[in-house]
């Protein structure tokens, strides 16, 4: 009896088991589902990054049998009027997603990225692509202000960290698509496989409004009901949905509170917050690490590949070849630099990355140099190989870094202001440095460019070497109590020699 009371018990253990695996799928499933409709945009994203890689070396074949041909002037803003365009809906995004939730702005953000590419399609002249771009400028600011509130709210803890590796490389494929497409076959067919991405996005609509969100707005019933459709019923979904609902009922209590104070009393919180060491110390640490990578060339290098490489090796074809390599490359070194991020400090990782790819930077204008001075022959394996080690250096560190270190740097409290300056900053800088690139390029020849950068990435190099802490296996906490010691060890050395220098005064006046 009792041998048969134990049988059932394992019996209804086992079934209570598999019924609990079963009931986890649907959540993950679910999020996965969410996941992969913010990525379709985020590929679609690398394939308008991609596009004028290709699309810039067809219209000057097809210059002949257009009625407007393609000046450098023109070609460079193809390369870089998206960061331009995307600096206002940094500012309407963030908007959007505090009203109105996080679905409607992603998609509008389909919608029009959608309409974009259909303008790509349809596109007879660099104008029309240029008016393309433009609308594109939408899908670019809702990299940091829509899709990646969308992951981290609708995906559980357990979940995130995958989802938010699979965003990272996902862009980064799409710019390799977008290249593989336009070498291979005609440059609109990269509008193509950006229709199926949206149209797939587009099912967005059948998505819940976020549970963050809703609780955000005391919408509490909507939020239970909307958080446990994406995370279940199980005790780590309750218990998240609980500390969720507890911590907004705490945040609407204090912000009913901050209505009462004066305008006056909110001016100075601003004004302390700016000066405030805390602030502005962790977001010119941010700026200067998203500094390194753009002025070390090696989004230059991507963007302007087959006109780089071709007035290096002097042939068409291994500058589509050196293309392709140096895509590969950009995706195999991110691998490499996650896997080693996880075994090395970060700062240890940054600086030694940066170091290795400023040594072949200086190493590529002296290869150029020495080619011009006829010194050397130029060498097609040589020439593709120093860009892929120099694209492989980058990639490791200062390519995939910034937004890790901007994360872990930027204190809590301050988190909402620094995200939309430092976003704000990036988009500028990628623009201006993309936009001036061919000027740079023509004005100082190969050598003396690569010479600029390589000195560039040094000083940004330097002056992280000198200020930038290590963050790795430190809580948040840790990390902000780092900014807040030094400010006080400052205060004191400042104290001290205050209080010193009447004694040394007087000693001089006896």
């Amino acid at each position: 009896m009792e041998q048969d009371s134990r049988a059932g018990a394992e019996h209804f253990d086992h079934e209570e088991c598999l019924e609990h695996r079963k009931f986890l799928w649907q959540p993950f499933l679910r999020q996965l589902y969410v996941c992969t409709v913010c990525t379709s945009i985020y590929f679609v994203l690398g394939l308008c990054f991609g596009a004028p890689t290709v699309f810039i070396p067809q219209l000057r074949k097809e210059a002949n049998s257009t009625s407007e041909p393609l000046t450098e002037d023109m070609a460079s803003w193809l390369s870089s009027v998206l960061g331009y365009c995307s600096m206002p809906w940094v500012i309407i995004l963030p908007i959007l997603t505090q009203y109105i939730g996080r679905k409607i702005p992603f998609l509008i953000v389909t919608v029009m990225t959608l309409i974009s590419f259909i303008v790509f399609y349809c596109s007879t002249n660099p104008t029309h692509l240029l008016i393309s771009e433009i609308l594109q400028g939408v899908t670019l600011a809702s990299n940091m202000t829509v899709l990646i509130v969308i992951i981290v709210e609708y995906s559980s803890p357990r979940y995130r960290g995958v989802f938010m590796m699979i965003e990272s490389s996902i862009f980064f494929w799409g710019v390799w698509i977008a290249n593989v497409t336009g070498t291979f076959s005609h440059w609109r067919n990269i509008a193509i496989i950006a229709f199926v991405c949206c149209l797939y996005s587009l099912t967005a609509i059948i998505l819940p409004e976020s549970p963050s969100w809703l609780a955000m707005k005391g919408r509490f019933e909507e939020c239970a009901k909307a958080h446990h459709w994406l995370k279940g019923h199980h005790k780590e979904s309750e218990d998240e949905l609980e500390s969720l609902i507890k911590s907004q009922k705490e945040y609407l209590r204090k912000c009913a509170a901050r209505q009462r104070t004066t305008s006056w009393y909110r001016l100075r919180i601003i004004k302390e917050t700016v000066s405030a060491k805390g602030f502005y110390q962790p977001l010119l640490l941010s700026m200067g690490v998203m500094s390194l990578y753009h002025f070390s060339g090696k989004l230059v290098c991507s963007m302007y590949a087959v006109d780089l490489i071709s007035a290096i090796t002097a042939s068409e074809s291994a500058a589509y070849t050196g293309m392709l390599i140096l895509d590969a490359v950009t995706i195999l070194g991110m691998q490499i630099g996650c896997v080693l991020s996880k075994l090395v400090n970060r700062r240890t990782l940054l600086l030694s990355s940066s170091a290795l790819g400023i040594f072949f930077l200086f190493s590529i204008s002296l290869y150029l140099y020495l080619i011009s001075l006829n010194v050397i022959v130029e060498n097609k394996i040589v020439s593709i190989v120093l860009l892929t080690s120099f694209s492989v250096a980058i990639t490791c560190g200062p390519m995939i870094m910034p937004s890790t270190i901007f994360g872990e740097l930027i204190f809590l409290r301050y988190k909402s202001s620094s995200l939309l300056i430092l976003t704000l900053f990036s988009e500028l800088l990628m623009a201006t440095v993309l936009k001036l690139s061919p000027h740079i390029f023509k004005a100082l020849t190969l050598h003396g460019a690569f010479l600029f950068y390589a000195i560039s990435a040094s000083i940004f190099a330097f002056i992280l070497y000198k200020y930038l802490p290590e963050t790795k296996d430190k809580t948040l906490q840790e990390i902000e109590n780092y900014f807040k010691e030094s400010h006080e060890m400052e205060e004191d050395a400042s104290k001290a020699f205050i209080n010193e220098k009447p004694d040394n005064y007087n000693t001089q006046k006896r």
